[in-house]
């Protein structure tokens, strides 16, 4: 998953609060300025190693993902009326339905993952995906998905929108069109109590990594190992997973060195593990989020007037306030934003 912004990075501090009562602090590398970000959510009990069937392969395996019991933060987001100028805009093809399809892969807090009650999709992209698609008009239907399965999902016209932490690239923007709507970094993190300190891809060689399927932690994990390789320095261990949960299960149980995610997503494990996870070194390679829409199709435009609408009217902010990660906020959305 993992990320215009301004292209500056300066040190921040996040403070995650836990259900014990206590505080998290540690520092990461992530916009502009520096923010406090207060995390109030529950606690996530991870599973023991013995719960993984599969001890040696390196691709998805069939491990019981970690049970969750997540806190869910109270603020609601108002439901938003129909702008009627930017509902004007949305193609023929999609005002007929009167609904937008959008997939999520919901095991990625707290931008988005399933809700106490084993059903409903939550967080940040939830609830801005469904701001989005008031404002134009149409009803939400959130859908859960596997990560690696919604660009092609978008592409075959099975949904219309992809709202899952996807990085705006210069190579995905060959088959899917983004609205960029966010910016964050990608970070690491270890069992707590873990001697090994990791900092940028390069400490990654000669090391075990636990990443999801599909990601662009994947992708630059995979990348590193081959450069690793070249450097005459030992190669990096890449172990992938359908989901989340399961990479994290990995770094849990000792499998994996390192947990890789995107920043934010990161801090959020360690804070809500009871203990487990400690996060390691500080956040890189910042880049923009984007909201992933069949090419061509003519949604774009509508889609980024609706979110810079939420922008302007203050819902944009509230919703990155809820789940404490305003710090990743943008000014204005651009269409195919990213440079690399």
């Amino acid at each position: 998953m993992s990320r215009p912004g301004d292209g500056h990075v300066a040190h921040l501090t996040l403070v995650h609060q836990i259900d014990t009562g206590g505080w998290i602090v540690h520092t990461m590398q992530r916009g502009y300025r520096k923010a406090m970000v207060a995390t109030a959510i529950g606690a996530v009990a991870v599973l023991a190693a013995a719960c993984s069937t599969n001890s040696s392969s390196s691709t998805t395996t069939t491990a019981a993902a970690p049970t969750t019991t997540v806190g869910l933060p109270t603020t609601t987001i108002p439901t938003q009326s129909t702008n009627a100028a930017i509902a004007t805009t949305v193609p023929a093809s999609v005002k007929s339905k009167g609904t937008l399809d959008i997939a999520l892969d919901a095991t990625y807090a707290p931008d988005e993952f399933i809700a106490p009650n084993g059903s409903t999709i939550v967080g940040m992209d939830a609830d801005l995906a469904t701001a989005i698609s008031q404002t134009l008009g149409l009803t939400p239907k959130l859908i859960n998905a596997t990560f690696d399965t919604i660009i092609p999902g978008i592409q075959s016209g099975k949904y219309d929108m992809g709202a899952s932490s996807f990085t705006d690239t210069i190579a995905r923007q060959k088959v899917v069109d983004f609205v960029d709507y966010f910016t964050a970094g990608e970070g690491f993190y270890v069992k707590s109590g873990s001697p090994l300190a990791f900092n940028g891809l390069t400490s990654l060689c000669g090391h075990s990594v636990a990443v999801e399927d599909g990601t662009t932690e994947q992708t630059d994990a995979q990348t590193t190992a081959k450069a690793c390789t070249k450097a005459g320095k030992a190669t990096v261990t890449v172990l992938s997973y359908g989901n989340q949960s399961q990479a994290n299960l990995a770094v849990s149980s000792g499998r994996a060195d390192v947990g890789f995610a995107d920043s934010q997503v990161a801090g959020y494990i360690v804070a809500t593990s009871n203990g487990v996870f400690q996060n390691s070194g500080t956040a890189f390679e910042v880049a923009p989020y984007g909201l992933a829409l069949p090419k061509g199709n003519g949604m774009a435009a509508p889609v980024q007037a609706a979110v810079n609408a939420l922008i302007a009217n203050g819902v944009y902010n509230q919703i990155l306030t809820k789940w404490g990660i305003q710090s990743g906020a943008v000014t204005s959305s651009v269409i195919n934003g990213a440079t690399s």
